[in-house]
């Protein structure tokens, strides 16, 4: 699906707005790096979903670009912590900070993004049109996803040396590290806008659905897309060992000599290219493709559902056509 005017509209104003931000040249160290990432070619999901949420509460979109930023920076200093972790060479197809300078300078670097998405908040602080109770809701937003975001990596890390993770632990796992973020995306830009905590719970389930079916559709694309276009080498998630909704519905479907099998290839930190096309083609076996194409639908579809619940306007056929450019993206 092409990308909508007005969506081209926003990106270009987000893209336009962190260009703006003021990272000093010095120290080059700290800074440098911040530059680096904020200048990959990102998908900007998180702050034009603000801007949305902004919009379609009957909002002027641009009074949610701070908090939009915000978003974005916190997103991304996440991505840099992530990368630590899973010891990451490369995101979104160029290298990591972690690879391109070292841990400590990821680390210092994505504390100072995250200093940075505060600051951009200190502008509804500082205004005379936003009182206390609306400054305290937008905080409150921005910390309880940030909050999520550590727990849901939290159990991510627990899970690697757990060997009986069930589904149900794993979705509330990603609710946690992906779809709080894209949850409180939608309502902060709804808290802009002032909008009534009931409104703001709508705007929440709407992004934690759809945020869902985003890790999902991530897990899904690692198997099945093209390299070159997702970013990433296919079938990283299983060389890495990843638990990932793929292979653990795998697990739970497989019989004795398939599990020990794909048990042995996760566990192997010396898994190659032949171990990946062994754990999709049982995949294919397994029809585990197909169900998650639908488990990915499933959850869209709720947020499609709950989106019902708002008056209809230019930013709510904006949103549907944006998860439907979501459902059916190859990277």
């Amino acid at each position: 699906m092409k990308i909508t005017e007005r969506q081209q509209k926003l990106s270009d104003l987000i893209d336009e707005k962190l260009a703006e931000l003021n990272l000093p040249d010095e120290p080059s160290l700290l800074y440098d790096p911040v530059r680096y990432t904020l200048g990959l070619a990102g998908k900007r999901v998180r702050p034009y979903l603000t801007l949305i949420g902004c919009g379609i509460c009957n909002r002027k979109v641009e009074e949610a670009l701070p908090a939009a930023l915000s978003i974005e920076l916190l997103h991304n200093f996440t991505l840099l912590h992530d990368d630590i972790m899973d010891r990451a060479d490369t995101r979104r197809g160029a290298p990591s900070v972690f690879k391109k300078w070292n841990s400590n300078t990821a680390i210092l670097s994505g504390d100072a993004m995250y200093a940075k998405a505060f600051k951009q908040l200190q502008y509804y602080g500082h205004s005379d049109f936003y009182g206390k109770n609306e400054y305290r809701t937008i905080l409150d937003i921005f910390l309880n996803s940030a909050e999520r975001v550590c727990e849901g990596q939290a159990y991510d890390l627990m899970f690697e040396s757990q060997s009986d993770v069930r589904i149900e632990e794993y979705i509330q796992m990603i609710e946690g590290k992906t779809a709080a973020l894209i949850s409180g995306a939608l309502a902060i830009g709804g808290a802009v806008a002032g909008a009534e905590e009931a409104t703001l719970d709508e705007l929440r389930f709407v992004g934690k659905k759809a945020g869902i079916a985003f890790q999902i559709q991530d897990d899904l694309l690692d198997a099945i897309a093209d390299p070159e276009k997702f970013g990433k080498k296919r079938g990283g998630d299983i060389i890495e060992g990843k638990k990932t909704y793929l292979t653990l519905l795998a697990l739970e479907r497989c019989n004795i000599q398939q599990q020990k099998q794909l048990q042995k290839i996760l566990a192997d930190d010396k898994s190659n290219a032949s171990d990946v096309d062994t754990v999709i083609g049982m995949y294919q076996d397994l029809n585990i493709i197909e169900d998650t194409k639908n488990a990915v639908q499933y959850h869209y579809q709720e947020a499609m559902d709950h989106l019902e619940r708002f008056d209809d306007s230019e930013y709510k056929k904006e949103i549907i056509n944006f998860f439907n450019h979501l459902i059916s993206r190859e990277y």
